[in-house]
C-alpha cells in the first residue's frame, strides 16, 4: 500500500503542516495539485499556496470529503471542536492521522463515526528540516496497508518507529520535548567555549556542528554511545576530565528525570481539566 495516486488534506496548516507538506513534494510522493490545506488565517493559505501550489480553503468539511488521506494538524485545544465539525463528511474511505499531541484517538473518535479509520502520530519539531522523529501508534479498525501509508508520509521529514499508543507520551518526553532539551545542550556548551575565551557566533557554531555530528555518527555506524565517549577519551585527557565534571553535576540522572517528568506532564494533559 502506498499514498502514490492519493489526496492528502492538512486540517490546520502550522509549521508541522507545512513541514509534512515540504516533505511529500520534496520526496515526490504526491503532486501539488493532489495536496489540500486548510486553516483559520487566511494570510497563511495565500503563503503556502504561492510557496507550494497546493489547494487551499478555510472549508474543513470540505477538504475531508476531498482528501484520501486527512492529517489532523489542529492545536489539540481545540480537537474536540474540529472533530465535531467534520465528522459527518467523515466515512470509512478516509484515513485521518492525529498529530495533536496528547490527545487519545479514543477521545477524538467519540466525535467521528465508530468505524473511522484514525491512526495517532506523535512527530517532533526537525521534521521542519526533514530530520523529524516520528512514532505512529498502533491502532483497532484499521485497514490492511494504513500503518504503511501513515509510515510513508512520515517517513519524508525524518525517522518513524511504530508502536502501541501506551507508549506515546514516553514518545512525546523523549523526542516530542527531546528538541529543547538538546537545545539547552547546545546553548550550555556555547556558555561554555565563550567562558573560555571563544567569541560567541563561534561557539555557537562548534556546539551545534558537533551535536549534529555526533547525532550522525551514531545513527550512521550504529555505535553504542557509550563506544562513542570511549573513543573520544584518552587516558588521562581532556574528554574524561570534562566527562567527570558532568557526572558530578548528575547529568544523566538529569536528563532521565526530564523524560519522566515530561511523559508524566503528558499523560496529564491527556486526561484533561479535573
Amino acid at each position: 500500500m502506498t499514498i502514490k495516486g492519493r489526496t492528502v488534506g492538512f486540517l490546520g496548516a502550522g509549521n508541522m503542516g507545512e513541514a509534512l507538506i515540504k516533505g511529500l513534494l520534496a520526496a515526490k510522493l504526491v503532486p501539488a495539485e493532489a495536496i489540500f490545506a486548510t486553516d483559520v488565517r487566511p494570510e497563511r493559505l495565500k503563503e503556502l499556496d504561492r510557496q507550494y501550489g497546493i489547494q487551499v480553503s478555510s472549508d474543513n468539511a470540505g477538504l475531508v470529503r476531498s482528501a484520501d488521506i486527512v492529517i489532523l494538524a489542529v492545536k489539540p485545544q481545540i480537537m474536540d471542536a474540529v472533530a465535531t465539525e467534520i465528522a459527518p463528511a467523515v466515512t470509512r474511505r478516509k484515513l485521518l492521522i492525529s498529530i495533536a499531541a496528547g490527545v487519545a484517538t479514543e477521545k477524538i473518535r467519540a466525535r467521528l463515526p465508530r468505524d473511522s479509520r484514525l491512526i495517532r502520530v506523535m512527530p517532533n519539531t526537525p521534521a521542519l528540516v526533514l530530520e523529524g522523529a516520528t512514532a505512529i501508534a498502533k491502532a483497532d479498525g484499521l485497514e490492511p496497508g494504513d500503518l504503511d501509508i501513515a509510515r510513508e508520509i512520515f517517513a519524508a521529514v525524518g525517522r518513524v518507529v511504530v508502536l502501541g499508543e501506551d507508549m506515546i507520551d514516553a514518545v512525546t518526553g523523549l523526542s516530542g520535548s527531546g528538541p529543547a532539551y538538546v537545545a539547552v545542550v547546545i546553548e550550555s556548551l556555547a556558555d561554555g567555549g565563550v567562558r573560555m575565551g571563544l567569541d560567541r557566533a563561534t561557539a555557537m557554531t562548534l556546539a551545534t556542528q558537533t551535536v549534529l555530528g555526533a547525532a550522525k555518527l551514531l545513527l550512521e555506524t550504529g555505535l553504542h554511545p557509550g563506544a562513542l565517549k570511549d573513543m573520544v577519551s584518552s587516558p588521562g585527557g581532556t574528554t574524561i576530565a570534562g566527562i567527570a565534571a558532568l557526572e558530578e553535576g548528575g547529568l544523566r540522572t538529569t536528563f532521565i528525570k526530564a523524560v519522566e517528568r515530561a511523559t508524566q506532564r503528558s499523560r496529564e494533559l491527556g486526561q484533561g481539566p479535573k
